[in-house]
């Protein structure tokens, strides 16, 4: 398996790995990345800022999960790791480590601080984040846009 950047001839593929997670934790619902326009074509939203990026997993030329970082809300010190989704094909193997700690090197080069909302029935994620450093938030920073969110994590990048 390979991590690589994002590119704009992975957006459907990318897309397609989020929504199948997304229908699979019942995350198919408004206040989601599910409504999140930029779904479809992620890679414009990343591509364009030395502050924020998206990396794919890749084997055999087939898309099977990434994630992303960019800044979140008004405070240029704290980024949020965005769109964190595997395939279950993938789950598992140890790839997921290496992707997030793929994104938090590149976080530390421009943030103190990286946020992320999820879902608390993501089980096996939310043991993942506390396990690689992140702290449980009693609530969302002030910002969030994902108001259906209902996990809301921290880690201190510095």
């Amino acid at each position: 398996m390979n991590i690589r950047l994002l590119q704009m001839k992975d957006n459907s593929s990318i897309e397609k790995v989020i929504r199948d997670c997304l229908i699979e934790f019942g995350g198919n619902r408004s206040g989601l990345a599910w409504e999140d326009d930029s779904l479809h074509h992620l890679s414009d939203d990343y591509n364009h800022s030395e502050n924020r990026a998206y990396w794919v997993v890749e084997e055999g030329g087939e898309v099977l999960g990434g994630c992303g970082i960019a800044p979140f809300g008004n405070d240029d010190k704290i980024c949020e790791l965005q769109k964190m989704y595997l395939s279950q094909s993938i789950r598992g193997n140890g790839i997921a480590k290496e992707l997030l700690n793929t994104a938090l090197d590149f976080a530390k080069l421009h943030y103190n601080q990286c946020y992320l909302e999820t879902l608390q029935n993501m089980h096996a994620a939310n043991r993942f984040y506390m396990k690689n450093g992140f702290e449980l938030l009693d609530e969302p920073l002030a910002g969030s846009e994902h108001f259906a969110c209902d996990a809301w994590y921290i880690k201190n990048l510095m």
